[in-house]
């Protein structure tokens, strides 16, 4: 019987243990189902009583799910990029890197579809690495929930993306990601942004080291308790990409 690839999914958690509750054993057991899927929550440095919060709910699901590895507690906030890299960090030798956001806005039948899409590549040459992004679009049946103005925002910022960057990406920003973990390594040195745009990052050092991007389209739905904050944050996250542009000139010329 051949073994599916292993995967390492982190779960980037910043005051998130009111919303993952209803979210994670669902995942566990969608994973489960699914085979060598290993989930890490990463407490992002909210504090004592939130980490102590998170640590109970671990523990009380751990018994049940073999597939939920031990909480890891972050001493200070890095951001949710710095969460997920410090998860992959404990990979295990897994094949395939990948994060999923707390709120359950990707669902866990989501999550496992592309999870199964993942374990079933097969990469015979390093030319052949493809990352696997979700993608909120509306095609191929699927359907997105989501407030308008939030909507109107990702399309102005996809179009930043797109334009400064010279990537045709619909959606850098959904909360789902699975990366082969040997183009990942390819790249980690490279990757400084650690909050909003690492995505954006991300994506970029993929593309630009050979690894492919396949986005794939999801139901996704909008979970309140959101942290964005659409003026402060869109601000920033245009700065990260101007930052971004700027590195990813350097780098090159380097590679010249």
């Amino acid at each position: 019987m051949i073994e599916v690839p292993r995967i390492h999914l982190v779960v980037p958690c910043h005051t998130e243990s009111g919303r993952i509750i209803s979210f994670l054993p669902d995942l566990c057991r969608e994973v489960t189902a699914l085979g060598n899927v290993y989930v890490m929550v990463v407490e992002d440095g909210s504090g004592p009583e939130e980490a102590a919060k998170m640590q109970a709910l671990i523990q009380r699901l751990r018994p049940q799910f073999p597939c939920l590895l031990p909480l890891k507690v972050l001493p200070q906030n890095v951001g949710k990029g710095g969460a997920v890299y410090a998860g992959w960090e404990d990979h295990q030798g897994a094949e395939w890197l990948g994060f999923v956001d707390a709120d359950g806005s990707c669902s866990p039948a989501e999550v496992g579809r592309l999870i199964t899409l993942a374990q079933q590549q097969n990469f015979k040459h390093p030319s052949e690495l493809t990352a696997i992004f979700a993608s909120r679009i509306k095609m191929l049946g699927r359907k997105v929930e989501r407030l308008l103005k939030r909507h109107l925002l990702g399309r102005v910022y996809a179009t930043l993306v797109s334009e400064m960057l010279r990537i045709p990406v619909y959606d850098s920003q959904c909360g789902l990601k699975l990366v082969p973990r040997v183009a990942y390594e390819k790249i980690a040195d490279r990757l400084t942004i650690m909050r909003f745009a690492f995505d954006v990052e991300l994506m970029v050092a993929l593309l630009d080291s050979g690894c492919g991007i396949r986005e794939v389209p999801i139901d996704w739905h909008e979970t309140p308790g959101g942290k964005v904050h659409l003026v402060r944050d869109s601000w920033r996250m245009a700065r990260d990409v101007a930052h971004i542009r700027a590195r990813r000139a350097v780098w090159r010329q380097g590679k010249g």
